[in-house]
């Protein structure tokens, strides 16, 4: 049966999952129960082994998503240096804005428009440098990590929420990391999950910001950093059955291999390119294809006909093509992010098997065939 779901987020579940995989839930226990402990700490292992991650850096689960993960990073590390945030596409502008206008440290904003990257290489490493792996409203991903330099003097602040599972990542250039459950692996909302270099846990143990840090960004006790958070104890109250259904999808990965589910969401990327090659309508946001996002697969539409009509008209008219593909079930959530350019957005993670996408953009093909006659 077609999968056709195509949010960027909460995403697919993994193929065959159902609620059966929950059923060893210890629903009613409390998470700083021995057997709650115990799940929770069976996370952080899981991924720290799954994504190969150096058995020096922490990882942790954090509140409120890969949102609340990466507030608390920045609001318990940046300050003592300056800051240079690169902007490409929706979220990572909301970074910058909040290091600007909330934490006000007046970064350096390297900034391109949807489909672009910044100058990687003008980018100084003198400061902490903020960036995104992969821009999930704009399709553009890093191309690789070689820009970062091993003998960096600032830490580099990486939301790599959407390309952790689906992307090869150099931990060597990362000092601190954050993604959620919600994204590659197709869990539940609102835990993020907080990876730490050990230059990091030395800026945090020798620097305590100036502003007020609220409990759930708060990531040291008595000056030192708190590593019961690191182990398996939380801030806040998770919800177990979010715990159990990670713990589930980390099980398909592993049966998979991290290698597995990057050549997953490859294949589903190279289905979209194959389609694209063929379709005179349609065109990706990123024209470069070494920066191409494989998980969040942005597109524009090109026709004259429907790019001469007024902005309103030309978002409404794509729009309903979503629409009625999302009530045909053929295809949901995929229309472009609100503040993106119009067109359309596929997720194309490894929860998403090749003949999904297939089905889905042979059904876009052909109620946009229907929809432009009448235009």
């Amino acid at each position: 049966m077609q999968n056709p779901n195509f949010s960027s987020g909460p995403c697919s579940k993994r193929p065959g999952w159902s609620v059966d995989a929950l059923k060893d839930t210890p629903v009613g226990r409390s998470h700083r129960s021995a057997l709650g402990k115990e799940r929770l700490a069976k996370a952080i292992s899981e991924t720290k082994r799954i994504l190969n991650i150096p058995e020096d850096y922490l990882v942790g689960i954090m509140p409120a998503s890969d949102t609340g993960a990466f507030e608390a990073a920045m609001w318990s590390l940046l300050g003592p240096k300056p800051v240079t945030v690169l902007v490409w596409e929706s979220f990572s502008n909301g970074w910058a804005t909040d290091i600007n206008k909330q934490l006000k440290l007046n970064p350096t904003i390297l900034k391109a428009d949807y489909g672009k990257l910044p100058d990687l290489k003008s980018v100084d490493w003198t400061n902490d440098v903020v960036f995104v792996a992969n821009g999930t409203t704009s399709g553009v991903k890093v191309p690789d990590w070689s820009w970062i330099p091993d003998s960096r003097e600032g830490l580099s602040f990486c939301d790599a929420t959407s390309a952790c599972f689906a992307m090869e990542i150099d931990w060597s250039k990362l000092d601190v990391t954050t993604f959620s459950w919600q994204k590659c692996l197709g869990g539940e909302a609102a835990h993020g999950m907080l990876v730490l270099s050990p230059r990091a846990v030395a800026r945090l143990e020798s620097y305590d910001p100036a502003w007020p840090m609220p409990k759930i960004f708060r990531l040291k006790k008595d000056g030192k950093i708190n590593r019961a958070i690191f182990q398996g104890e939380v801030i806040n109250t998770t919800s177990m059955i979010c715990v159990e259904d990670y713990l589930d999808a980390l099980k398909w990965a592993d049966e998979l291999s991290l290698d597995g589910l990057i050549k997953r969401s490859r294949a589903n990327l190279k289905v979209v390119e194959d389609w694209v090659a063929k379709t005179d309508w349609v065109d990706f946001l990123a024209q470069d294809a070494a920066i191409r996002s494989n998980t969040s697969v942005c597109l524009m539409v090109t026709s004259p006909k429907v790019n001469a009509l007024p902005k309103e008209e030309k978002g409404k008219f794509l729009k309903g093509i979503a629409s009625e593909l999302s009530k045909k079930n053929i295809a949901h959530d995929i229309n472009s992010y609100k503040d993106a350019p119009a067109g359309y957005r596929f997720w194309c993670g490894p929860t998403i098997g090749e003949e999904d996408i297939k089905a889905a953009l042979t059904g876009l093909e052909k109620v946009y065939n229907e929809k432009i006659k009448d235009l």
